[in-house]
């Protein structure tokens, strides 16, 4: 091959390593934190970890209320209600 051709593949490869190394410092930032006001996906699995979990929260008048879109509290047919708190 040319010289010219040498010195263009050569230019490529450097080019797309420097290209590489400009990829960031992998950090994104702190991750984000759970918001307080969501009920868990835990808290949704069975009647009685629901109950659990709303039974739990302290009794405050003056709270944020929780936030409820896209929660189906769940449900059965074989078992007996259980009292919250």
């Amino acid at each position: 091959m040319p010289r010219s051709t040498w010195t263009t593949v050569g230019l490529a490869a450097l080019t797309g390593l420097l290209l590489a190394a400009c990829g960031g410092d992998g950090h994104d930032g702190p991750p984000p934190t759970a918001d307080p006001l969501a009920v868990p996906p835990a808290a949704t699995a069975t009647p009685l970890a629901f109950t659990d979990y709303v039974g739990s929260r302290p009794p405050d008048d003056t709270a944020e209320p929780l936030r409820l879109e896209g929660v189906e509290p769940p449900v059965t047919d074989d078992e007996e209600p259980v009292p919250v708190g």
